[in-house]
């Protein structure tokens, strides 16, 4: 490698050899698979598309179109505030209590004024919101 040229990311060399491989067993000019230019597609989002065409030995007008139709699909990290609403019963006394939870991946606290919570509900969001 010169020092012009990009280092190939592990993903790209992974799926140039997939495709390799695939062009190995199938005949020449065959019609690649719809999930391998997804595949690409992804990888061209993330890397750029002419590393990417250039690399895996696609069709640049192709996988330019495929990239463009592609839906972009952003990484969400989990929310950092979490508000749960809670109706109390009318005749029910208000409550005022902390609950704190905490596992291997996290940890939550929640400060309870005036209302019932409901249990279920926040332990479902909690481990949801858990990578």
């Amino acid at each position: 490698m010169t020092p012009d040229q990009p280092r190939i990311p592990d993903d790209l060399l992974e799926l140039k050899r997939h495709l390799e491989e695939w062009r190995t067993t199938h005949p020449a000019r065959s019609r690649l698979p719809e999930s391998l230019w997804i595949t690409a597609a992804e990888l061209a989002h993330r890397h750029g598309l002419n590393l990417t065409s250039k690399t895996l030995r696609l069709d640049y007008p192709g996988l330019k179109r495929r990239l463009n139709a592609a839906p972009r699909t952003a990484a969400t990290a989990p929310p950092a505030f979490l508000e749960l609403l809670a109706s109390a019963p009318p005749n029910a006394a208000p409550a005022e209590y902390v609950v704190e939870l905490e596992s291997a991946r996290g940890r939550i606290r929640v400060a309870v004024k005036g209302a019932l919570l409901d249990w279920t509900s926040l332990l479902h969001a909690w481990r949801s919101a858990q990578p």
